[in-house]
């Protein structure tokens, strides 16, 4: 396709606001990226005659071809997350190399880098706004782990292992999906679902219907594998689902090999440790630590080391406590897979409340209507839905953000799991705030995704409490990304955001969930619309911290693996399982089946940003506690003090290193009280 023809055709090219998302078909992927690339190289060239470079006539034409780049893959990115199909898989595959390579290309240009250093180095510097020192700060910093300094045959080795770096990821990714997609459970007599909602039964029958079958199908996705994990009295039914859960993309269990990542994930490390030493940095976790608050992979250690302390004497009395309980259940040896099950007997015993019965009171608009709400009132914006913008699919609704009736951003939920989806949920920029040359702005518009149950055919969809705080944790995650007022692209909203402290936001606005003046915005019966009742709004709050330092150590042992697999990797084929078991051995309080391989399904840590940066949840987590501290000290609806959140934190991005972000907001540096509190572990 000729350069004017594919710009004048493709629905991916043109920097509108809104994708195409209808418009938009395998076969118009390469040919946009190709295009921007082709354009970019050539700008790039021009860009690079200048003999004074300036921000205006370097990094802002920069900043503009680089979000034109985002505007197209972006869409194409998300579609393959949420829609995937082996056509767009192939097209989004095909441009993985040719943007890997691109960004080896910038990362490496000598001549790039000593211009960005010579507007470092002059006057001009100081006259530039704080975002835009930033930009060219992070920059800079960036080209030296890009390997701008090396010579010609290290930079070509650093950037073909970039290309396969890349390449190795979506294909851990696609793994993990496929399996997902393939494994079930086809049951057909009802007397083995004891336990199970009736809920649950309907949706486990909707899937056998749409695979033809009678009777019920359980697969991999959430909203049908945790129940069954957490209420399904046969036992048998627990540890199948289990095994087929834990074993995923490993060749082992019920599935095929050839989706085993077990290679994939030693190939990864390889090949990380090999660019560490590329850049003369002893382990891959000093390159991510580089870029990150935590100073070094020894502090990181040493900070999840003193949680899991402070943590694990509280865990065992846990453990120990559900222990009894499973004899009382007759239940003399527990294993894995016995744990939800068993902890949610023992919570419902406890405290008179079922997290099943609960999410009567929390249908998915109630829930989206009060977060909204109390943003409203600590932040002062207004959301609203809007209509006839492109969506991809029916289940999509868009949303806007105003302030004073001016608009600031824009976002899509896509609420509900469905087959070739991945899982879990996440938050993604669909475009991010810049303002161009010609002083024409484009707002941000973030992505929220999640794998709630669907609706059924006689009512909404209904959410557990867990994944009420999980809508909050990644609606946090958006607020950052859409109320930035910074212009600059590469340090507005989430962009430019120290690894470590990207999750603060996020688990912020959690702790909203747990507020009795708050969950009345939240809840009303799907049926009745009256409010949760007292007994059980007390019971809910008085059950928030049950087991929450099994819980804390169940994160350590995550934090802890990654960081030890990524500082002391030495090409062992063993050593992943090997250093997980050396993790487990001190965190775990049960033993785990030897076939089990979390690893394998461990998309952060491999196929994510989090490699050597899982810490940063329980690092953001003590920035997060603190925050809203200052809240339960002026009130949870002070609005001073979310104005401050709104500035300090929201609104400014990566324009500023985090810790000082924090301090502004807080008026000290972060103390770790309140997380421990918040966590109900006894000092």
């Amino acid at each position: 396709m000729s350069k004017d023809k594919a710009k004048t055709d493709n629905p991916l090219l043109g920097n509108m606001l809104f994708p195409k998302f209808r418009q938009i078909k395998p076969e118009h992927v390469e040919d946009a990226i190709d295009y921007i690339l082709s354009v970019n190289r050539t700008n790039l060239a021009s860009l690079l005659k200048s003999r004074e470079f300036s921000w205006d006539n370097l990094v802002q034409p920069l900043e503009e071809d680089a979000v034109t780049l985002e505007n197209a893959f972006s869409p194409v990115r998300h579609l393959n997350s949420v829609m995937n199909n082996d056509k767009l898989r192939k097209a989004y595959n095909n441009c993985l190399p040719k943007l890997s390579e691109y960004a080896a290309e910038l990362g490496q240009n000598t001549a790039l880098f000593k211009a960005f250093l010579q507007i470092k180095k002059s006057s001009q510097f100081g006259r530039l706004n704080q975002a835009q020192r930033k930009t060219i700060e992070n920059a800079l910093r960036d080209f030296k782990l890009s390997g701008v300094d090396l010579p010609a045959s290290k930079k070509k080795r650093f950037k073909e292992i970039s290309t396969k770096l890349s390449s190795l990821g979506a294909k851990f990714s696609e793994n993990i999906l496929d399996v997902t997609n393939i494994w079930f459970k086809h049951v057909t007599d009802k007397s083995q679902l004891k336990g199970l909602s009736e809920n649950v039964l309907q949706l486990a029958a909707q899937t056998a219907k749409d695979k033809k079958l009678t009777g019920y199908v359980f697969n991999l996705e959430f909203p049908l594998w945790h129940p069954v994990m957490q209420y399904a009295e046969n036992r048998e039914l627990r540890r199948e689902m289990y095994k087929a859960y834990v074993t995923r993309a490993s060749g082992l269990g019920p599935h095929d090999k050839k989706y085993d990542n077990s290679k994939i994930m030693l190939d990864i490390l390889k090949l990380k440790q090999e660019q560490a030493e590329i850049l003369a940095f002893k382990s891959y976790a000093e390159v991510s630590l580089a870029s990150k608050m935590a100073e070094s992979p020894a502090k990181v250690i040493d900070f999840l080391t003193e949680l899991f302390v402070k943590s694990k004497a509280q865990a065992k009395d846990e453990f120990r406590e559900l222990k009894e309980f499973a004899r009382q259940q007759r239940i003399d040896d527990i294993k894995a897979w016995d744990v939800a099950f068993l902890s949610e007997k023992l919570k419902t015993s406890k405290f008179n409340i079922s997290s099943q019965e609960l999410r009567d009171w929390f249908p998915a608009d109630k829930v989206i209507n009060g977060m909204f709400e109390l943003c409203a009132s600590l932040f002062s914006i207004k959301i609203d839905q809007v209509q006839d913008i492109e969506i991809w699919h029916k289940d999509v609704k868009v949303f806007r953000i105003q302030k004073d009736k001016k608009t600031l951003a824009y976002f899509y939920l896509d609420l509900y799991a469905r087959a070739n989806k991945r899982g879990g949920a996440w938050m993604d920029e669909c475009r991010s705030r810049i303002c161009f040359a010609d002083d024409k702005l484009q707002l941000p518009i973030a992505y929220l995704s999640c794998n709630f149950s669907p609706p059924l055919t006689d009512q909404p969809s209904l959410l557990t409490f867990e994944e009420v705080t999980t809508l909050f944790h990644e609606f946090g995650h958006g607020l950052q990304h859409m109320l930035t007022t910074i212009e600059a692209a590469a340090v507005s909203g989430i962009n430019g955001v120290q690894w470590d402290a990207v999750e603060l936001p996020s688990q912020f606005l959690e702790n909203f969930c747990w507020q009795s003046d708050i969950i009345p915005l939240i809840s009303a019966h799907f049926k009745t619309g009256k409010p949760l009742p007292d007994k059980k709004l007390a019971a809910l709050l008085k059950a928030k911290n049950f087991q929450s330092a099994m819980a804390m150590l169940r994160q350590l042992e995550f934090a802890l693996f990654d960081m030890r697999l990524h500082n002391e990797f030495k090409n062992d084929p063993e050593q992943i399982e090997n250093t997980l078991a050396q993790v487990r051995g001190k965190t775990s309080l049960l033993p785990t089946p030897k076939w089990n391989r979390f690893a394998n399904s461990f998309s952060h840590i491999f196929a994510g940003g989090y490699a050597a940066g899982y810490y940063s949840y329980k690092w953001a987590e003590v920035l997060a506690a603190d925050a809203f501290a200052l809240f339960e000290e002026k009130g949870i609806f002070d609005k001073k003090t979310g104005k401050r959140f709104l500035t300090y934190i929201l609104e400014t991005g990566g324009s500023q290193d985090a810790l000082d972000l924090f301090v502004k907001f807080r008026g000290r540096k972060p103390q770790p009280g309140a997380l421990l509190r918040h966590s109900g572990i006894r000092p």
